[in-house]
């Protein structure tokens, strides 16, 4: 079983209206490390969520929704705190821009105390990402729960930068630090490593994070493709897939959750296979994760693939 944790929330999209004392929205579930677990569940994938989850209207729907899409919720913390909300812009490109509603909210009140001091032995990786990891109390939770199980589970780490919400840099700059050298994963997109790292290679910061523990960094290039480097030295590269972008909401999340999952499926979670990849394996994985997230920019929000959609057999 997969563990994801943190951010919950949902996504509101504002639809085109002709008044302007008017606004309608179209909700949909989101969060970086749910989408994640999301994609897992829908690759056939055994998945858990912990998190704090709001009995208002919008936890209910969380709630539902993971039971629907097979995420299992035992992990789940009931909270009277509100959901997360976030209003999304689109560009012309289809990328996407977020504002959030988010002081006080269930998934940013994860208190230390509150992080399980045993997971079942079925959980064999954890993933963390975004902004449950720079906000407190969830914060600190989270990454008591990396150090914790680091090394006795696969820990999968997604900074997925957010500065909308925690805007000093300087804050993302410490976590990154703080967490890589958990992760046997550390998978960041171009716009993070802009943001975190102006000015620098982007081939030394991937160099740092596996000096610093890491066993794989791969960095995401939208639609230039994806690369990663493995801490044997392995390096390889996926180019892009040409598709009709609806918007990229979830493409990141697409990506990391079909890299996890062919990394179950290849046999390679764990540090040691990481070491032991070999070029064409790790290729290959990255192939799987962008055809994954090209499939999501085709659909509008985070609808993420199932086995079918990627021409892959059942598990």
């Amino acid at each position: 079983m997969f563990l994801s944790c943190g951010d919950s929330l949902f996504d509101l999209f504002a639809q085109d209206t002709d008044d302007v004392a008017e606004i309608r929205l179209a909700g949909r579930v989101g969060g970086s490390p749910l989408n994640v677990a999301l994609g897992l569940a829908r690759l056939g994938h055994p998945v858990g969520y912990f998190t704090k989850i709001s009995r208002d209207l919008f936890g209910a729907r969380i709630r539902a929704f993971m039971e629907r899409e097979s995420i299992d919720g035992r992990f789940l913390i009931p909270t009277d705190r509100n959901t997360t909300l976030a209003m999304v812009s689109l560009g012309d490109d289809g990328s996407p821009a977020y504002a959030f509603y988010i002081d006080g909210t269930a998934d940013r009140s994860i208190e230390t105390g509150e992080v399980p001091a045993e997971l079942p032995e079925s959980v064999r990786a954890i993933h963390l990402a975004s902004y449950s990891t720079v906000t407190e109390p969830t914060a600190s939770a989270l990454a008591r729960l990396a150090r914790q199980e680091h090394e006795r589970r696969f820990i999968s780490y997604d900074p997925n930068v957010r500065a909308s919400i925690e805007p000093d840099l300087d804050v993302w700059r410490a976590k990154v630090a703080e967490l890589v050298p958990f992760a046997a994963l550390v998978k960041a997109s171009e716009e993070d490593l802009g943001l975190l790292y102006p000015g620098r290679s982007l081939d030394s910061v991937l160099d740092d994070w596996l000096a610093a523990g890491a066993g794989m960094a791969v960095l995401t290039l939208g639609e230039r493709g994806a690369v990663a480097r493995t801490s044997a030295g392995i390096s390889a590269s996926a180019e892009g897939r040409a598709v009709a972008v609806v918007d990229t909401v979830g493409a990141g999340d697409t990506f990391q959750a079909a890299l996890l999952a062919g990394l179950a499926e290849s046999r390679t979670l764990s540090r040691e296979a990481l070491h032991a990849l070999d070029r064409d394996r790790l290729a290959a994985l990255l192939e799987l994760a962008v055809k994954a997230a090209a499939v999501t920019c085709s659909r509008r929000g985070a609808d993420l693939p199932r086995r079918a959609d990627l021409g892959l057999p059942p598990l």
